[in-house]
C-alpha cells in the first residue's frame, strides 16, 4: 500500500500534555477536598475527552451529576490558563514531520481536545507545518472512537481512509482507526502500554517517531 496521508492524534502522540492535564485536574480536585493523583496515573484518565478525564479522577462516592459538572467546568477553566506551562513537542516529531512534508504525504490531526484549543495548540507548537485539515471535538461530531471525524477528514482532503496511516497513543485511537478504515500504528511513547494498543486494534507498534518512516 502506497500511503498518501497521516492522521495524527494529539496529546501523548505529538506533544507530550500529562503535566499540565494532571496539574490542572489535581488542583480541582484539591480545592473541592478530594484527594489528588500522581501524574503517571494521568496516563489512564485522559483520551476520552474531559468529563471522562473528571469521572476517571473523582473517588468513586463522589460521582453525582452535580459534582461531575462542577468539577468539569472548574478544570476546563484551569487547563485553559496551564495548558502550555510544561507542553511539548516528542522527541523526533520535528523530524518526522519535516520528513512527511518532504515525502508530500498530507498531514491532519484528530483530537479529543475541543476544538478550539486543539488549534490553538497547533498554532502555537506545530505552525511550522502545513497540517490540512484539524479536528477537535465540535458538538456536531461525535469523539472518537466514532469514526465520523476521521473519515470526513478523508473526506475533505479527498483521500481514501485505506491510504491513510493513524497514529495514535491510546485504545481509543486505535479503534478509531480501524473504525474508520485507517492503518492503525500505536505510538509506544505515548500514555498507554502496548498490549492495550495491540488489543485494541493496532497493526504495528513503533518506539520513536522516526520508525513511522519504514512504513513509508
Amino acid at each position: 500500500m502506497k500511503y498518501k496521508a497521516v492522521l495524527f492524534d494529539l496529546d501523548g502522540t505529538l506533544v507530550d500534555s500529562l503535566k499540565d492535564i494532571a496539574n490542572s485536574m489535581n488542583a480541582v480536585l484539591a480545592r473541592f477536598g478530594y484527594p489528588t493523583h500522581h501524574i503517571q496515573s494521568y496516563k489512564y484518565f485522559v483520551g476520552d475527552g474531559t468529563k471522562s478525564l473528571v469521572l476517571r479522577s473523582l473517588p468513586e462516592m463522589h460521582k453525582s451529576e452535580e459534582i461531575v459538572s462542577l468539577c468539569f467546568n472548574a478544570v476546563k477553566e484551569e487547563y485553559g490558563k496551564h495548558w502550555a506551562d510544561n507542553l511539548r513537542l516528542y522527541d523526533g516529531i520535528t523530524e518526522l514531520l519535516d520528513e512527511l512534508q518532504i515525502r508530500k504525504l498530507k498531514l491532519t490531526i484528530l483530537s479529543n481536545k475541543y476544538d478550539d484549543l486543539t488549534k490553538i495548540v497547533v498554532t502555537k507548537f506545530l505552525s511550522n507545518w502545513n497540517f490540512e485539515e484539524i479536528f477537535g471535538i465540535r458538538p456536531d461530531i461525535p469523539k472518537k472512537p466514532n469514526p465520523m471525524a476521521a473519515k470526513l477528514i478523508a473526506k475533505k482532503i479527498d483521500i481514501l481512509p485505506g491510504e491513510f496511516i493513524y497514529l495514535g497513543d491510546t485504545d481509543t485511537d486505535m479503534k478509531t482507526a480501524s473504525a474508520a478504515g485507517m492503518y492503525a500504528v500505536g505510538a509506544l511513547w505515548g500514555f498507554r502500554e502496548a498490549e492495550e494498543l495491540i488489543s485494541s486494534g493496532a497493526q504495528v507498534l513503533i518506539e520513536h517517531p522516526l520508525d513511522l518512516l519504514k512504513l513509508l
